[in-house]
């Protein structure tokens, strides 16, 4: 099959592609259409490590790849794929017990955030949001990327995370708190 034929199948058919006929090429689409958001995921939540967001997606792909025959069609594949990107992440978190830290410990993060371009307030704010979500613990930083950045609903994280409903509106409402408390100190 062509890589223009391919680019026209919807997701479904190309996992069906991959699973039954063990495609690389059905499943090199998927990776095309998902590597880009995964990997800024990734990226937020590794505090914008960039090499190490890169490789977790690497893995994150293996994985799905190993896994693929399992997809239940039920769900949407970037949910899933999600999922496996965030159990990713946590194992990583748990190897190298990569904690949060305060911005103070991570001189790094704080002067990239603080050297990015001001183009306008909205850079500003965006810039000010990231900081904030870097030091909230991995959980909350992952349900609040999800639903403020990605746009799920809290259903869908929760699926994607594999933690209770009440858990994620838990994350988000105290997430908003530290948000609006750290952006309120910031404009004050």
């Amino acid at each position: 099959m062509t890589r223009q034929n391919l680019e026209s199948l919807d997701e479904a058919k190309l996992v069906g592609l991959a699973v039954s006929e063990n495609s690389q090429q059905a499943f090199s689409e998927l990776v095309n259409r998902h590597q880009s958001n995964l990997r800024y995921s990734l990226r937020q939540l590794t505090n914008w490590d960039e090499a190490l967001a890169d490789d977790l997606a690497q893995d994150t792909f293996i994985q799905a790849f190993k896994e693929l025959a399992k997809f239940r069609q039920d769900a949407k594949f970037s949910s899933w794929l999600y999922r496996i990107g965030y159990n990713v992440f946590l194992q990583h978190v748990r190897k190298k017990s990569l904690d949060t830290q305060s911005l103070d410990d991570q001189p790094l993060l704080a002067n990239q955030l603080e050297q990015a371009p001001e183009a306008d307030d909205d850079s500003e704010v965006h810039q000010k949001v990231a900081k904030l979500l870097a030091t909230l613990e991995p959980e909350r930083r992952s349900v609040l990327h999800l639903f403020l950045h990605r746009q799920h609903t809290q259903q869908e994280i929760s699926e994607i995370m594999g933690i209770p409903h009440g858990t994620v509106k838990t994350h988000i409402n105290r997430g908003r708190i530290v948000l609006q408390d750290g952006l309120r100190q910031w404009r004050d």
